[in-house]
């Protein structure tokens, strides 16, 4: 259940049942032809459909992470990584203050991966798109697919009036730290693979994206 439907008194109703409680973690930042909340929006929607039948609320997605190799491409802000993670560290502790005890943070933003120093006992790390079942199927269709390719050309994050490539961009690494760099190498942004694919194919990730996340939900502390 989404936070932002709830007030303040049905989420401590909730507390008296449970203490569970999914922070989804994004990002802003450039992704080739779609939407810059692209981290954002499908962490958001991964937790809120895992999460809906088990009953546990889940965070508006923070919508800013670590991606300082993209400043050059404008929308794409990014902070320290120790600002993250004190930040996301203190909403936890904030969180616990108010009788929360074991979280999930939904990552949906490969730079984030400094958040796993805050794994424990009761908080768990949870990358959706490269979990074990979820990057088994992705792979099974195009070996190549990375950032800014089809695994990321939802329905929800494409943008109206856009029309992407015809078939597959060799894959280009990221090779360098350096902003204008980075620009320079990936052009479009995107670091290969297919940038369309069926509907079918990608709800079939999406399927096992969400069911391996309720896994890990269920079993969460």
């Amino acid at each position: 259940m989404r936070v932002a439907d709830l007030n303040w008194m049905q989420l401590e109703a909730y507390l008296q049942r449970d203490d569970r409680i999914v922070l989804p973690l994004g990002s802003t930042e450039q992704h080739a032809y779609l939407s810059l909340a692209t981290d954002s929006i499908l962490a958001e929607r991964i937790a809120l459909e895992a999460a809906e039948p088990l009953g546990v609320p889940v965070l508006p997605a923070l919508p800013y992470g670590l991606t300082p190799y993209f400043a050059a491409f404008p929308g794409s802000p990014s902070v320290r990584p120790e600002t993250y993670l004190s930040f996301v560290g203190e909403l936890l502790e904030s969180l616990r203050g108010q009788g929360f005890k074991r979280f999930l943070l939904l990552n949906g933003h490969g730079g984030n991966a400094p958040v796993e120093a805050l794994t424990g006992d009761t908080v768990v790390v949870h990358d959706w798109w490269k979990a074990p079942k979820t990057f088994a199927v992705v792979k099974a269709i195009d070996p190549d697919a990375s950032h800014a390719s089809w695994t990321e050309n939802f329905p929800w994050t494409r943008l109206p009036g856009v029309v992407l490539p015809a078939g597959k961009k060799p894959p280009t690494p990221r090779v360098s730290e350096d902003p204008m760099a980075v620009r320079a190498a990936l052009g479009d942004g995107s670091f290969g693979g297919y940038w369309e694919r069926s509907d079918e194919e990608l709800m079939r990730v999406w399927r096992t994206g969400v069911e391996e996340t309720r896994e890990v939900l269920a079993d969460l502390g």
